[in-house]
């Protein structure tokens, strides 16, 4: 009756995690959660799992994330639960909140499934791995870019994604911190939320330059946000005008760059994050040692050198 129930359950779960107890290969059952399934950066994350899963030939990947996009952690709640309940061996999660999704992080690692955070993280130590952008740095970077084509000198606005994820925040307030410290010539005008939105994020950007007809610059802080407040900033004739940095690589911020809107963006490697995250969960599984807390890099993508980066 046991296995009748458990079977019923693997079938009607909305996650579509593959249940590891009625999986006979004897695979490895990989849940991949991530804040959204429509962002390249997510797209490449899992390209990269999916990638290393093929390459592995016993290892099954299976992708979800909130349907409403990057706002949804309770949604992103849910997904962990199923994956507990089907008993998958290794948890890949890209938290939404870092604080919102501790107490499921913290039920997988009590239920014996390896943890292993990608591009954002939480606030727990109840994971086994962390693969991960030095958010830091890369803020920091950011604001020496604008800093550098606008001179020193002038108003900047910041076009955030989430107001409560780990990552996005460490990308704002250090480059406000690296602006403070740096640029006395410099202000920040303010922070809007976006959710990621590129829709919302032109919205945003339009409304900062007109609320400020003197602004020299916008700063943005992930895909959705840099599309869409490139496009606010196109749409507006302010292009070279409002110098702009943002994060990410996509068609979209390439274009941008292209075409003279996006002065530079910070590139991440969410590919390898999926790929080294697939390797790093059959490790630990094997008992083999895994570096906790893994970065993998950042380069600062411009019009000089946008052709080389794929």
């Amino acid at each position: 009756m046991r296995k009748i129930a458990l079977l019923a359950l693997c079938v009607l779960t909305l996650a579509g995690i593959a249940c590891k107890s009625g999986d006979q290969s004897g695979n490895i059952q990989i849940a991949l959660i991530t804040m959204d399934s429509m962002d390249e950066h997510w797209i490449k994350l899992n390209n990269g799992a999916q990638d290393k899963a093929r390459e592995l030939k016993n290892v099954t990947v299976t992708w979800s994330a909130p349907q409403v996009g990057k706002v949804d952690a309770a949604a992103q709640l849910q997904l962990i639960e199923d994956a507990i309940t089907l008993q998958v061996d290794v948890l890949m999660l890209a938290p939404l909140h870092a604080d919102a999704l501790v107490p499921g992080i913290e039920k997988a690692k009590a239920a014996g499934i390896k943890v292993i955070l990608v591009d954002s993280g939480a606030n727990t130590e109840d994971y086994d791995a962390f693969l991960f952008t030095d958010n830091a740095a890369a803020a920091r970077l950011a604001a020496d870019e604008l800093a550098k084509v606008i001179d020193g000198q002038g108003k900047v606005a910041i076009i955030n994604a989430q107001s409560g994820a780990g990552t996005t925040l460490t990308r704002e307030n250090e480059f406000k911190a690296q602006m403070a410290e740096k640029y006395p010539g410099i202000s920040i005008v303010g922070t809007q939320y976006s959710d990621g939105d590129a829709t919302r994020a032109l919205n945003i950007a339009t409304d900062f330059m007109t609320a400020n007809p003197d602004l020299a610059g916008i700063y943005a802080c992930n895909e959705g946000s840099t599309t869409g407040a490139g496009n606010g900033i196109e749409q507006a004739g302010k292009a070279g005008t409002v110098r702009f940095v943002g994060f990410d690589w996509s068609d979209n911020t390439k274009s941008l760059i292209e075409r003279g809107v996006l002065d530079a963006t910070m590139v991440q490697n969410p590919y390898q994050m999926g790929y080294q995250g697939v390797q790093a969960g059959v490790d630990l599984l094997a008992d083999k040692t895994v570096q906790r807390n893994i970065d993998t890099g950042v380069t600062v993508a411009t019009k000089e050198n946008a052709a080389d980066i794929k």
